[in-house]
């Protein structure tokens, strides 16, 4: 018998806060980046983005570069303990209403699957805690020596995200059309495609573009905005993008 699953993405989605951006502060505090670093390089970004005049995907993407680059040559340890230290004292910032639709997915038999761009390290953590049956993150590669050697296979974007839900499919005997999916970002895009029941949790303006632009699933998707301590459950087609 096929089993009906939840997929789920991390960063925005579950937790209130990027995890890699939590990561990246605590390889800071340990000196495994040079706080310079991030001064020349990641905090304009951030600052940008903070002002809502710049790009939060090239904030991510500062990071990301320097985070590859720190890792290279770095022994696994290290960052497993990184990242369990950051899902111990970030890991409960989620937002109230994935939170306790994981908890009603598990209530009713569901597989729940976290898929998440974020370094495997923490995405394993995060899953964990929250007892998810499955996994899939970003995985920096070990080498023959036993340290990270540069290599990368991404789990940010919409291709990788597609291709990992059907690897579950053939693991898990998964019924797509019976299951649920939530994301936040354009990389969702493809798993929130394949389910049932999509939901689009705080989206950015271009998974609502992309959203808008495809009729069989916008005619499916339920869109959730949490502010404050208020959920709102919308309807795509009442949703009209303002240009700031």
């Amino acid at each position: 018998m096929k089993k009906q699953a939840a997929f789920f993405d991390v960063d925005g989605t579950i937790s209130r806060e990027g995890l890699i951006s939590e990561m990246f502060r605590k390889m800071i505090k340990y000196e495994l980046i040079d706080v310079n670093k991030w001064h020349r390089e990641v905090e304009p970004a951030f600052t940008r983005w903070n002002k809502r005049i710049g790009d939060y995907d090239h904030y991510l993407q500062k990071m990301v570069d320097i985070y590859t680059d720190t890792v290279q040559n770095t022994e696994p340890f290290h960052i497993r303990y990184i990242a369990r230290k950051v899902i111990e004292q970030s890991g409960e910032r989620v937002y109230t209403f994935t939170r306790d639709r994981m908890k009603w997915h598990q209530e009713q038999g569901h597989l729940t699957i976290a898929i998440s761009g974020s370094p495997v390290e923490l995405v394993s953590e995060m899953a964990s805690k929250y007892e998810m049956d499955d996994y899939k993150g970003t995985i920096y590669e070990i080498g023959e020596d036993g340290t990270y050697n540069g290599i990368i296979h991404p789990m940010w974007d919409s291709k990788s995200k597609q291709a990992a839900v059907m690897e579950m499919v053939e693991k898990h005997n998964i019924d797509l059309s019976q299951s649920y999916a939530y994301g936040d970002t354009a990389g969702d895009f493809s798993m929130l495609k394949l389910v049932g029941y999509p939901h689009a949790i705080n989206p950015t303006k271009e998974l609502i573009t992309k959203i808008m632009g495809d009729p069989s699933l916008r005619d499916k998707i339920t869109v959730i905005v949490e502010r404050k301590d208020v959920t709102y459950k919308m309807n795509i087609n009442c949703i009209e993008l303002v240009d700031s």
